[in-house]
Parts: structure tokens; C-alpha cells; sequence
């Protein structure tokens, strides 16, 4: 199956795990963005099947980049992996048009179960 994955998060290593489960799971197109505005550079509507972005980042938080996605593109599932846990963050999120939501660490098996979610559908 091929899908085109755009990766957002300022940590190398955070995205390098990401990567790896989305080799696990099928999905080896995947571009990496080193902060927020990069990502927002990068999507072009129809470009990408899925976007897995941080929240905390330099330049464009994770909650300005579903923003600017949003703006661009209604319907692309767009995933935030971030430490922020709060009930007003997840809500935040959710309000700017987050698909799904994972807390950091997570475990490789709970990165692969959402991406194999938004992988088959």
C-alpha cells in the first residue's frame, strides 16, 4: 500500500520512531519536517494521506499547523503526537480539526494500532 506521510517534530529521533512504524505498518513515503513551518511548506492539498505532527515546535506550534492544514484541506487525517495531555489541550486540538491523538512516550504497538486506523481507512 502506498501512502504519502508528512512527518512534523523538531525531535530527529521522535521522528525517526515515526518513521519506523510507518515502515511497520506499510506506509514508506513519508517526508520529514523539522518544525512547524516547515510542515506548513511542505503540504500542498492531495500531496499527502496523512500528516502526524508535534505539538511543541519552533517556529509554528503543532495547533498552527492543523490550522493551516485545515485551511488548505478538509479531509486529509491529521494525527498530533505530543506530550501535551491536558483535557484543554486535547480539546484545543480536536476544535482546530485533529483526526487523532497520541500521548508521547507512547509504546510502538499504540503508534502502530492508530496509523494501521487511518492506514486502512
Amino acid at each position: 500500500m502506498s501512502m504519502r506521510v508528512l512527518v512534523a517534530d523538531d525531535s530527529s529521533t521522535m521522528r525517526k520512531i515515526i518513521l519506523r512504524a510507518l515502515t511497520a505498518v506499510g506506509a514508506n513515503d513519508a517526508t520529514e519536517a523539522a518544525d512547524g513551518t516547515e510542515a506548513i511548506s511542505l503540504f500542498k492539498p492531495g500531496a499527502y494521506d496523512l500528516v502526524l505532527t508535534d505539538w511543541n515546535m519552533p517556529g509554528k506550534t503543532g495547533l498552527e499547523v492543523v490550522q493551516a492544514i485545515r485551511a488548505q484541506d478538509a479531509k486529509v487525517p491529521i494525527m498530533m503526537v505530543t506530550t501535551e495531555a491536558e483535557k484543554d489541550r486535547v480539546v484545543q486540538a480536536i476544535s482546530a480539526g485533529v483526526t487523532d491523538y497520541l500521548i508521547k512516550p507512547f509504546t510502538a504497538d499504540a503508534l502502530r494500532e492508530k496509523l494501521q486506523k487511518h492506514v486502512a481507512g
